[in-house]
Parts: C-alpha cells; structure tokens; sequence
C-alpha cells in the first residue's frame, strides 16, 4: 500500500472542499481566495480580482525564463449524480437569476488543487531553478470569457511577456497518464442563441396562429444538415442544438421560440460553413412558416482553437517521459471539446502547450474498455456523474505541472531559454 505524505492529504482535502462549494463564471470568490492565501503561503505576489476574480501569483528568483502554469476555477449548472460524500449540493442565481445546481462536472476544481500543489512544491524547491513562475487561476473557462477578461485587464501588465504558458485538463482516461501532441489538439467552438417569432393564441385554433414550435422543431431537423450535407466527410465539425424553450400553457400555443445551437470546427473555412448554415436555415425556415418577422441569432460565446506550438510540446514531452516513465505519456488525439487557454498565450505572442491527464480509475477504465462499455461505464466531462479520482490523479498533476514548468525553469549550462 502507498503511503500518502502529509501535503498529499493537505491537497486531497483542499480538492474535496471544492468540490464541496462549485461556482459558477465570474462567481469563483471563495475559490479564488482559497487559492490566493495557498499562493501567499508559499511566497508569491499575489493579485486578486484580475478579470473579475482571476488570481495572479509570481514568485520572482532571479534571472530566467517566466513560466506561466494556469488552472480554470469555475463549475457548470450541473445536479451532482456521483454519490460521493463531498458531493455539491449547492446552488447559484445563473447568468439569467434563475437558481440552478452547480457541481464541479469538468475537474476545474482538480485543476485548482494540482496547481496549488505545484506552486507550493516549485517554491520550496527555489534552490534547484532559476527565472519567475505565475501561478494563474482563472475565471470563466466554461462561457469562453475568463482568459479574455484577466488579458484586457492588464495580465500582461503583470507579469510581461511569458516564454511559454503552460495547462492541463482532466478527461476520462486512466489516472496517472498524460496525453500530449502537438498542433490541433481541441477544436474552436461558436455557441449562438436564435429567437424564433410566432403568432400565439388558443391551442385549439392554430390556423389563427404561425406556431413557432412546429418552426422550431423544423429548424432543427434541418440544421441536422448542415454537417451531413455542406461538409465533407474528410473535416471535422459538430453542430449540437442543446436548449430549446417555448411557452408556458399546454393549450396556448406560444409567440416565439428559443434554440441554442453549439458548433465546433477545427478550420476557418469549416467555422465559416456552419455559422453561415445556421443563419441560412434559420432564416429559410422561418420564411418557409410565414413568421411575422426574421429570427434574431445572438452569440453566446466563442472559443478558438487549442493548438500546441511544436517545439514547445517537444520539450515538455521528453520531460514528462523522462520524469514519469515514457509508458505514462502518450498521445493526445484532437477532441472536439474546447478551451478558451490559448487566448493567453496568442495575447502574448508565447508558445503555449496544453496536455490531458488521466482521472478516471484505471481498473474500471480498463474493465469497461475490455467489456466494450467505455461510454457507459466511464462517466466524460459535464456528466453528473464525472468524478475524477483523487489518488493517483492529484499527485500526477502535481507532479506534471512541475516537471513542465522545471523543463524551462532548472538551471542549465546554456541559455535557459534555448529548447
């Protein structure tokens, strides 16, 4: 059996009680200043309310590279599922005032604990490197605006021009392994909201009316089009239509209709393709039920594409392989899901290099694979049911944070900026 240190278990508490107390965007303020008062301890400057409740902590040890290592903060309106004892049952006044549940449904929480380990472990070993490390918690990964935020609010300001940014994500593979690739490794993502308009009246005189969830429904159907019909085969596109909304009264036929509609591409001209199509249909489709006016699309957010820069990933591999065994590092195939981490590094013009890391228990995980069951026994990011396992998942992270961050921080004979 595996001894666990006493900063483990410190962590592995620190994990639990954020996952406990979930916050949505812009809301993170008890995590924030939990991570705040983990940076003060370990010695960093420390900045809050960057970006609205961003964290920025440097731990300035003379001449060197500066390293960035950040982590995302916020939780999703998710009803926890997981059975846990430090499930989240709590909730919070969404975007819109209404009461939702919250929950930790991505491993933002992981993200905070594992870089709060790294920050305390770098600093206590400040003899063996050389340079300035950041330590960024971020706000509002989830809606696309955290990264954004702390930039237009001066991050750079802070903490100048970075010579690498450096991130990871859990995801629903064996704990303790890292996966890692250059390039594309997560895909842009448009989410756009569109107001359908109708003619309300009684439920059983419709021919006075133009129903606008007979024009919703058809809107949808046809926007299973736009992917299966205008692109090829050969690039890779999602369009999900996740919400719609109309009505009040199951004998009232309603006056508009919403849809929110999430779209994901990895290429200018495959975005271009599916936000055209969306408007296209839309419009077509509301002419086509005699709507009294056009749908208004309104978007929601927007996030780029994730890539990694060549060199940079090269460098953090060979690190990672040679300090966790090559066995444990492995590649990282493009996923479609999206992050908003690469807006840091392009506002800087640094390199940037983002890696996967393993959280879900590796006997189940293999079982389901032999079983053939992985999407039902082995629950994905947003499920309610996603719960990464703390060991060996926490030290892990811990551990390739720090080992990421020391590929360009330890002390070298050369230039320690040169790869």
């Amino acid at each position: 059996m595996t001894t666990r240190t006493a900063a483990e278990d410190d962590l592995a508490d620190l994990y639990r009680d954020l996952h406990r107390h979930p916050e949505l965007p812009f809301r993170e303020k008890r995590t924030a200043g939990l991570a705040a008062a983990r940076l003060r301890a370990a010695g960093f400057e420390v900045r809050t309310e960057v970006g609205g409740t961003g964290v920025v902590g440097v731990l300035r040890n003379g001449d060197g590279p500066t390293v960035v290592l950040r982590a995302d903060m916020d939780a999703l309106p998710v009803s926890e599922a997981t059975g846990l004892p430090y499930a989240s049952t709590a909730t919070m006044p969404d975007a819109e005032g209404r009461q939702v549940p919250v929950m930790h449904a991505c491993g933002h929480d992981m993200h905070v604990t594992c870089l709060a380990g790294a920050a305390r472990e770098l600093a206590e070993g400040r003899d063996g490197w050389r340079g300035t490390l950041v330590a960024l918690f971020q706000p509002a990964e989830e809606i696309a605006g955290g990264a954004r935020a702390m930039v237009d609010d001066g991050l750079l300001d802070l903490i100048g021009r970075p010579d690498v940014v450096l991130g990871q994500h859990v995801f629903p593979y064996p704990a303790g392994r890292v996966l890692i690739s250059p390039g594309e490794v997560m895909a842009a993502a448009d989410s756009i909201e569109i107001r359908l308009f109708g003619r309300g009246g009684h439920g059983s005189q419709p021919e006075r009316t133009v129903d606008p969830v007979v024009l919703a429904a058809a809107t949808v159907m046809r926007l299973q089009t736009v992917v299966s019909r205008e692109v090829s085969p050969f690039e890779r596109a999602v369009l999900t239509v996740a919400q719609i909304h109309a009505g009040h009264k199951e004998n009232v036929i309603a006056g508009e209709a919403s849809l929110t509609v999430n779209l994901r591409s990895f290429s200018p001209e495959v975005r271009r393709a599916l936000l055209d199509g969306v408007e296209r249909v839309a419009r077509a489709e509301a002419q086509a039920s005699r709507a009294p006016r056009p749908p208004e699309l309104r978007t929601l957010n927007s996030f780029p594409v994730t890539s990694n820069d060549p060199g940079a990933t090269a460098r953090v591999r060979r690190a990672l392989a040679a300090r966790l065994g090559a066995e444990r590092v492995t590649d990282m195939a493009p996923l479609m899901g999206s992050e908003d981490f690469g807006v840091i590094g392009s506002a800087a013009g640094a390199p940037s290099v983002f890696w996967g890391l393993g959280c879900a228990d590796p006997e189940r995980y293999e079982r389901a694979e032999r079983e053939g069951r992985l999407t039902e026994e082995v629950p994905g990011n947003h499920s309610p049911a996603f719960a990464p396992v703390i060991f060996p998942t926490l030290p892990a992270g811990v551990e390739a944070l720090v080992t990421a961050a020391l590929a360009w921080l330890a002390p070298q004979d050369e230039d320690p900026r040169t790869p």
